[in-house]
């Protein structure tokens, strides 16, 4: 009988715990809906939809309202289902066998977990104690390894950290100097001080993905786009497959840029919101972590990481157990709901720290 390949059979997928619970905080969604104006003109432009022809293959309307954000052509814009898909693209076309991809732990899981799927060897450095870049960490990988593909992630996933534009363009040099390619993951860009995008030039091996599901509150879409060079954009073209976004999608990013102004006002609520509950936990015996995303990480100082979690789900409240991942022994990630949700999550701590 034919078995997957000999190098997944030890691999596992990517899987957050889908719990019935009242407060669900654990994957960083969104607390808030579109805007009803959005919803109304998604139902209103289905109508139109010819559902028996294909999708525009190229998405030319939706990657031309996108670089029209970010103040670039479609060209340097690419679509897909979700920002993993945009990863993925990126690694089945500079990765593969024969090719290392960096990265510095504890981050995003997806990044090394895709570049294996691709059949791409993964070289793992790791963070400073703070959980920070370390330049010096970053230099002896990409010496050692060169990779043909770097990632970070800023914010960083799960731990909240933000790259400055220093940090960035330091490690843009290294890469530069093994003819490298440096992917930075903005998912949770919008919430942060500073964007990479604005380093992007033709002859700068830099690109910048980001996705729909968080700031834009539309994670029940899986829709997802990289900005870069044109040249690197069309590689990616070349490699993705035909029509792999359906015309809902396109339809669904296209209008939902025409509510920039909501959804600055949306992340500023959820910043706010951000910085009240941080500065509750500092009050309570946990360890705290500054954050630039939609979410917080801490550690609880005198108990079992998985017994408060436990706790947390038994009054119906989910946040994400990062127990496992790497240097993240007992640590925790809330995600920032609404007021009523992050109270009741802090009242389900602090019983659960007593």
């Amino acid at each position: 009988m034919i078995r997957p390949r000999e190098d997944l059979a030890l691999m596992e997928g990517y899987h957050s715990p889908q719990i019935d619970v009242s407060v669900r905080l654990n994957t960083n969604e969104s607390p808030e809906a579109p805007p009803v104006q959005w919803t109304d003109a998604i139902a209103d432009a289905l109508a139109e939809v010819e559902w028996n022809r294909y999708p525009d293959r190229s998405a030319t309307e939706l990657r031309t309202a996108i670089g029209r954000l970010h103040g670039v052509g479609p060209e340097q814009i690419f679509v897909a289902n979700g920002s993993n898909e945009v990863l993925q693209t990126v690694m089945l076309t500079f990765g593969g066998p024969g090719r290392t991809a960096a990265v510095w732990e504890p981050t995003y899981a997806l990044h090394s977990h895709i570049a294996r799927l691709t059949g791409t060897a993964v070289a793992e450095g790791e963070r400073a104690e703070d959980f920070s870049t370390d330049l010096s960490e970053v230099e002896r990988v990409i010496t050692a390894a060169q990779p043909a593909v770097s990632f970070l992630c800023s914010p960083n996933n799960p731990t909240g950290v933000v790259d400055d534009e220093a940090t960035v363009r330091a490690v843009l040099d290294m890469v530069v100097g093994v003819d490298g390619l440096l992917v930075v993951d903005e998912a949770y860009g919008q919430f942060a001080p500073w964007s990479t995008v604005g380093l992007i030039a033709d002859d700068v091996p830099l690109v910048v993905a980001r996705t729909f599901s968080k700031t834009w509150s539309m994670a029940a879409v899986r829709l997802g786009y990289l900005v870069g060079p044109a040249w690197f954009v069309a590689a990616l073209d070349k490699v993705v497959l035909p029509y792999h976004l359906d015309s809902f999608k396109q339809l669904a990013g296209t209008l939902a840029l025409r509510h920039v102004d909501e959804m600055d006002a949306r992340v500023k609520r959820l910043v706010a919101e951000r910085t009240r509950l941080a500065r509750r936990l500092e009050q309570l015996d946990v360890e705290v972590w500054p954050s630039g995303a939609n979410f917080v990480l801490f550690r609880p100082r005198n108990l079992d990481g998985d017994a408060v979690w436990q706790s947390l789900v038994d009054c119906s409240v989910l946040v994400r157990n990062c127990s496992s991942w790497p240097r993240l022994n007992g640590c925790l990630r809330v995600t920032i709901g609404t007021p009523a949700e992050d109270d009741s999550f802090l009242a389900a701590l602090e019983e659960a720290l007593s």
